[in-house]
């Protein structure tokens, strides 16, 4: 899953893409480096970031959307029931969803009545204030815990569970410890029996376990190793900035495990 943010501020390639021209292109050549979907966003999330408006959210995702969703396998990575509705109907086949349906009551029934895919994360807490602190007595049975009540409430919403991914959201609400323990069992988050998404890439806990307490993001190298490692315990999806990068990592990954 390529990442393509359509935002001036994201965590790691905030105003990259800001620009549809440069979206657009960006998630074509994605698509041609090998990446099976792209996921395209218009708000933000990285620790202490600030929401935006349907209006707004909309202007910056729609345009790319209708570009490529006729061509291109896209995600729509949304908490907002009306952007996720233009974004489908655009040709977009997944919502991707960071507050597991918690952000919008609506949001649920707009999946459903589109037949669409459905990727549930966790995050404890909100982004302005996930990071503050954030605990857990057993991460990974909490998590899952979590995830497995959204599955059921996405069920009840009409959501098809054959439909459904989940994401242990990495680094939402969660230290570097958390982060790198979820990984380390990562099979406790595969027994839910949904499709497992993780996005570790370029994350910053990968740049302060190489030693920098201070970092913000993470190197290639450490996202590449990440990603082999999640394949590795399970992981289906990894979302991912460097797609052609990761492509080559997986393909490796995939012969030493055949």
């Amino acid at each position: 899953m390529g990442v393509v943010n359509v935002t001036p501020d994201s965590f790691s390639d905030g105003g990259v893409h800001f620009r549809a021209e440069d979206a657009i292109a960006s998630a074509r050549r994605m698509v041609a480096d090998g990446a099976a979907i792209v996921d395209v966003g218009g708000e933000s999330t990285r620790p202490g970031s600030e929401g935006v408006g349907v209006d707004e959210e909309l202007r910056r995702v729609l345009p790319v959307v209708e570009a490529v969703a006729s061509e291109l396998p896209v995600s729509i990575d949304t908490a907002k029931a009306e952007v996720a509705r233009r974004a489908l109907e655009l040709g977009a086949e997944l919502v991707n969803d960071v507050t597991a349906l918690r952000g919008d009551p609506a949001l649920g029934a707009v999946v459903a009545d589109a037949g669409a895919y459905l990727c549930l994360m966790h995050m404890q807490g909100e982004p302005r204030t996930m990071q503050v602190d954030p605990r857990y007595g057993d991460v990974a049975s909490e998590v899952a815990s979590f995830l497995e009540q959204r599955i059921a409430f996405a069920v009840q919403e009409g959501v098809r569970e054959d439909r459904i991914c989940v994401d242990p959201g990495i680094g939402f609400g969660k230290t570097t410890e958390h982060n790198f323990e979820l990984l380390r069992r990562l099979d406790v988050i595969a027994s839910l029996g949904r499709p497992v998404v993780i996005g570790f890439s370029r994350k910053r806990s990968l740049g302060r376990v190489l030693g920098d307490p201070d970092a913000n993001t993470g190197p290639l190298s450490a996202s590449l190793a990440a990603a082999v490692t999640a394949y590795e315990r399970g992981a289906t999806i990894l979302r991912v900035h460097d797609v052609r990068e990761h492509v080559e990592a997986l393909a490796v990954a995939r012969e030493v495990v055949a």
